[in-house]
């Protein structure tokens, strides 16, 4: 029985190993529908094209009349067709098909061209912006597959809106010449804002302060000038980073944040945005030390620069920050390329972290070649005058730091960045200082109001970067009812090509009879101007200026000591001024002091004989991201030689200079009239403290709270009638700015606390101005 299974087995066995034998030996056999394996083609015919040429079509086809065919090769004919995008369909027919020879007809059907592409109720998004993200446009040739993804396109545009609930039915209208008109119906829909943020697993900190950590906010109705409250996918991924760096910086080393899910309500009008977070264990710094292989650093030098102390609560904040500052210093000892790698032994039963700081070993670097790239217009030469180090030099981060500051104050780039990377030896670095240019012409027509000078009208012309060489040009004209100026000047930053600069002012200024100044003056001159830097703080600048001065129009009533001052008046004098900056940016510093003491002296002819002492200080500290507090002083003294100082020559406060009194509305002033006669000798102290308004950065709004405290008094010549207290005024008050798109705008309410009975004190202060 058994040897009968094993020849059954056996006889199986050979069977199935001859099926596929037989397989190979065995050709297939065609079908009748196929036809023959192989045909020739006796002709091919084309039908249906009405723009596309037969030419092209032949040439897509891939077939040939008297060519051998097969099944295979149709079907690959047809996707070529298709796949063109040609058509919206196609078919190949055989036609007197004798079994060796067939003709073949080739019916296409073309997609339709689009005449214009038309839509309807888009009020959010201009045309032009959906006319860009589509595929399909005027003259396009039209498919479905297309289309639905342009339908698309435009659900995604009004989605990054915010618009969730949006609907684009797209209409196709046929029109002649197999041409069509394709009409995108929208339905935009409200903005999607956020309507509630929740925190889940927040044990140690309330919803409320995690809601001020997050950017995304929850919608309110006196939020319109912020995007904020809509709801980005983006803003969200960053929202986490953000409860991270926060948790971490107050202790909670094991912070994670386990999801953040937004859903949207079933109107789609708004979002509910949950944060599931895992606080962790709040950790406290334990030892913390400094290692290095460097040869020639003491680590204990390096420990002054940390910020983590033991027994702290632990902040990764500030182990990034001591990383920095120990890199900083590293690179001014000319190591470039240091690896900083803070260990971290974090001990859960004590909850501390140990830090230790490895840094690792690098070679001294030098700088082996400096690249500049981005610059267009700028000549090479004007941005390498401004370099702190030469190539050859040892690294410094100090001096990078300072060459990147020195080429964003010349105010030609939108960006400046400076990168280095290893050069062709490890103790060689290569500098690439890749700037980004912006626009330094400017020509202007602006106009505005402002409460000390009235209606104002501004014209000007400026070319800060003349030529591409550095050189300053510019005209300027304003007028007001107060004032008209008129002034051209020129200056060459680099005079024969050393760090010396040169210029030229030609004024005219004329200023109006006015309340508290019953004359007119009209003002004519030139200024020659040449200065040099002393260090990289310090720089000295020397000046001569002639002009000529006419008082006219003294309206009857003035005061006798202004009617003593009418008639011409030449000066001629020479200064100078030494000036200390080390603030960050000279434009809108937040942190460093500037000093800058002037003296003029007029008597190198003409007919005014004086000196002119002044001084301006400041101080700027930036107390929070975005907080800077400042400290600003002034004073100023002349007196004539031999001779009374003129008024056209004296100092006068009020206005902008200071805030609470009116223009001219502070100092000495004639009893008998209320005319101001200005004084000679000042003083000012202002203290205050600028910061966000909580508003998106972008839209450029600040807020301040100032107090202007100072003085003015001693006229020369001073009557019976003049009332020159030199009592201390005091006034205290807000401000809000904006770097509106229509020029700045600026807003002061002050109030005159310390005030002298005949000055003339003035609560709110706007000034707007425009260019376009």
């Amino acid at each position: 029985m058994i040897r009968q299974i094993q020849n059954a087995l056996a006889i199986v066995l050979v069977l199935f190993a001859a099926v596929p034998l037989y397989a190979q030996q065995t050709p297939p056999q065609a079908t009748a529908a196929e036809g023959p394996a192989h045909e020739v083609v006796r002709h091919i015919t084309i039908k249906g094209n009405q723009r596309v040429e037969e030419s092209t079509i032949f040439t897509y086809l891939g077939l040939k009349e008297g060519s051998e065919i097969t099944p295979y090769d149709t079907d690959t004919a047809l996707k070529n067709l298709f796949a063109t995008g040609f058509f919206a369909d196609a078919s190949i027919n055989r036609q007197n098909d004798d079994g060796s020879k067939v003709d073949l007809e080739v019916d296409v059907v073309e997609n339709p061209v689009i005449n214009k592409v038309v839509f309807e109720g888009n009020k959010d998004v201009e045309e032009k912006d959906l006319q860009a993200e589509l595929e399909l446009k005027a003259r396009a040739i039209y498919t479905r597959t297309k289309l639905q993804n342009d339908v698309k396109r435009i659900l995604d545009i009004y989605r990054r809106g915010g618009r969730y609930s949006a609907k684009v039915e797209p209409k196709v209208i046929q029109l002649d010449q197999n041409r069509i008109n394709l009409v995108y119906e929208i339905q935009e829909g409200p903005v999607a804002k956020v309507r509630k943020i929740s925190f889940i697993g927040n044990d140690n900190f309330d919803s409320k302060t995690l809601e001020k950590v997050v950017r995304t906010e929850e919608t309110r109705w006196y939020k319109f000038l912020t995007s904020d409250d809509k709801y980005d996918p983006e803003r969200l991924q960053y929202d986490q980073e953000l409860l991270r760096r926060f948790y971490t910086s107050e202790g909670f080393a094991d912070f994670q944040v386990k999801s953040a899910i937004a859903e949207l309500s079933p109107e789609k009008d708004a979002f509910y945005i949950t944060f599931t977070v895992d606080e962790g264990k709040k950790y406290k710094f334990g030892t913390v030390n400094v290692t290095s292989a460097l040869k020639g650093v003491d680590p204990s030098e390096l420990q002054k620069k940390l910020l983590t102390n033991t027994g702290e609560t632990y902040n990764a904040g500030k182990i990034e920050t001591s990383i920095d500052a120990m890199t900083k210093e590293l690179g001014n000892h000319g190591f470039a390329f240091v690896d900083i790698d803070p260990k971290l032994d974090r001990r859960t039963d004590t909850r501390i972290i140990n830090v230790n700081y490895v840094i690792k070993e690098g070679p001294r670097v030098y700088v082996e070649k400096i690249n500049i790239i981005g610059n267009v217009r700028t000549l090479d030469e004007v941005i390498r005058r401004e370099f702190r180090f030469v190539e050859g030099d040892p690294y410094s981060t100090s001096k990078i730091a300072r060459t990147e500051q020195r080429l964003n104050n010349l105010g030609f780039f939108e960006k400046v960045k400076i990168n280095n990377e290893p050069g062709s030896t490890p103790d060689r670095t290569i500098i690439t200082v890749e700037v980004q240019e912006k626009s330094t012409g400017e020509i202007s027509i602006g106009g505005g109001f402002s409460t000390t000078d009235g209606p104002l009208a501004q014209f000007g012309i400026k070319e800060t970067n003349f030529l591409g060489r550095g050189q300053d040009l510019r005209f300027n004209a304003a007028i007001s009812a107060v004032t008209q100026q008129y002034d051209i000047s020129f200056t060459e930053p680099y005079f024969l090509d050393r760090e010396l600069s040169a210029g030229f002012d030609l004024f005219k200024t004329e200023l109006l009879t006015y309340t508290g100044i019953p004359y007119q003056s009209d003002t004519n001159g030139v200024r020659l101007r040449m200065g040099y830097a002393l260090s990289e703080q310090w720089s000295h600048a020397l000046n001569y200026t002639f002009k000529e001065t006419d008082i006219s129009d003294i309206q009857p009533g003035a005061s006798l000591f202004i009617v003593d001052q009418a008639g011409n008046t030449v000066e001629s004098s020479v200064g100078h001024t030494l000036t200390y900056d080390n603030r960050d940016n000279k434009f809108n510093p937040t942190t460093g002091e500037f000093l800058r003491v002037n003296q003029d002296i007029a008597g190198i002819g003409g007919d005014a004989h004086y000196l002119r002492n002044e001084v301006h200080a400041g101080y700027y500290y930036p107390v929070a991201p975005k907080w800077t507090a400042s400290l600003l002083g002034a004073g100023g003294y002349i007196f004539g030689f031999n001779e009374d100082v003129r008024i056209q020559d004296r100092f006068y406060l009020g206005g902008s200079s200071f805030r609470g009194f009116e223009n001219y509305g502070m100092g000495p002033h004639d009893t008998a009239t209320g005319d101001s006669l200005g004084g000679n000798m000042y003083y000012t102290v202002t203290p205050e403290l600028t910061f966000p308004l909580g508003l998106p950065d972008d839209l450029g709004f600040l807020g301040s709270v100032f107090v202007d405290a100072g003085s003015l008094w001693h006229v020369d010549g001073s009557g019976p009638t003049v009332d020159g207290s030199s009592a201390l005024r005091l006034s205290a008050g807000v401000g809000v700015s904006w770097a509106s798109p229509f020029g700045p705008i600026r807003i002061n309410l002050a109030d005159a606390i310390l005030k002298q009975r005949f000055d003339s004190t003035q609560i709110f202060q706007f000034d707007f101005g425009t260019k376009f």
